[in-house]
């Protein structure tokens, strides 16, 4: 039985790019649901799967986090891994998804929950916004905030693996992967003309293939600060490059739980690689730590 992966809204759960994937489970906010119902659920998913992994953008409103913890604790379950996502709401369940073709190979629960932050690495995440003025994500200049309040402005923005703001339409392109991903774009609104994303990121990357979601997802006009944004992920698609990355990291025990992981971190109880004793981590150029404790 695979282990269970879990996100906090049923547009994070994205379709395969081939093949049968599990699905992922679906965790409701605490004003669509009774905690009664959502503990019953996570226990039903304990019950079937032994293990449950949610993952969650670091966007999620403070009393959806609460009501997760608070089933964790009513369960008094040590097999429930809550992981905060620094990525776009997209690129999280990009991320979800790529746990979910690892969720029925022979990785451990420990090491399949902990491999979401070395997974995370390898997305190349971002944007084509109409406005800059709300977003916090990156660091956006005077001038670019002024441009904001200009009709037909547009911009650019990688936000993973390194942070980068261009302008679209002058040529300038962000730097994107140095192998094989493939991109899922999502839609605040249908497409009309040239795209950006599509038209000018895609080819530059040289992904494998385009996949398009609609409509955006709901969380990502509060990450965004607009809802006017064609949001984009490129990542590895292929489940057996996925094993062989995270299989060729060291692991570690747990000196916690006991459970195994790679990484500095355990997915399960957040404690940390003792210190000395820290695993190898994915190469400095990939880019920059996605996932939170």
């Amino acid at each position: 039985m695979p282990i269970a992966i879990a996100v906090t809204s049923s547009d994070l759960v994205l379709p395969p790019p081939g093949g049968p994937v599990p699905t992922a489970a679906v965790l409701q906010p605490p004003e669509e649901q009774p905690l009664e119902t959502a503990v019953a659920q996570a226990a039903h998913l304990l019950e079937r799967c032994g293990h449950l992994v949610v993952l969650y953008p670091d966007s999620l409103p403070v009393t959806y986090v609460r009501r997760l913890h608070t089933v964790r604790s009513v369960l008094e379950s040590d097999r429930v891994a809550l992981l905060p996502v620094g990525l776009p709401p997209l690129a999280v369940g990009v991320l979800a998804r790529q746990l979910r073709q690892l969720s029925v190979s022979d990785l451990s629960p420990g090491v399949l929950a902990s491999a979401a932050r070395l997974l995370a690495h390898y997305i190349y995440a971002g944007a084509e916004l109409a406005s800059v003025a709300r977003l916090d994500r990156v660091d956006v200049g005077l001038g670019a905030h002024v441009a904001s309040l200009l009709p037909g402005a547009h911009f650019g923005v990688v936000v993973n693996p390194a942070a980068r703001l261009v302008r679209p339409g002058t040529g300038e392109l962000p730097d994107g992967p140095g192998f094989a991903t493939r991109m899922t774009v999502a839609r605040g609104r249908p497409r009309k003309g040239e795209d950006w994303v599509t038209d000018a990121v895609a080819p530059h990357w040289r992904v494998q293939g385009v996949q398009e979601i609609f409509p955006l997802p709901a969380e990502s006009r509060r990450w965004w600060g607009t809802p006017r944004a064609v949001e984009f992920a490129a990542a590895i698609p292929d489940p057996s490059v996925l094993y062989q990355l995270v299989a060729s990291v060291r692991r570690e025990e747990c000196h916690w739980c006991g459970l195994e992981l790679i990484g500095d971190r355990c997915g399960f109880c957040s404690a940390p690689v003792a210190r000395g004793d820290r695993a190898i981590g994915p190469p400095r150029t990939a880019g920059r730590t996605a996932i939170g404790h």
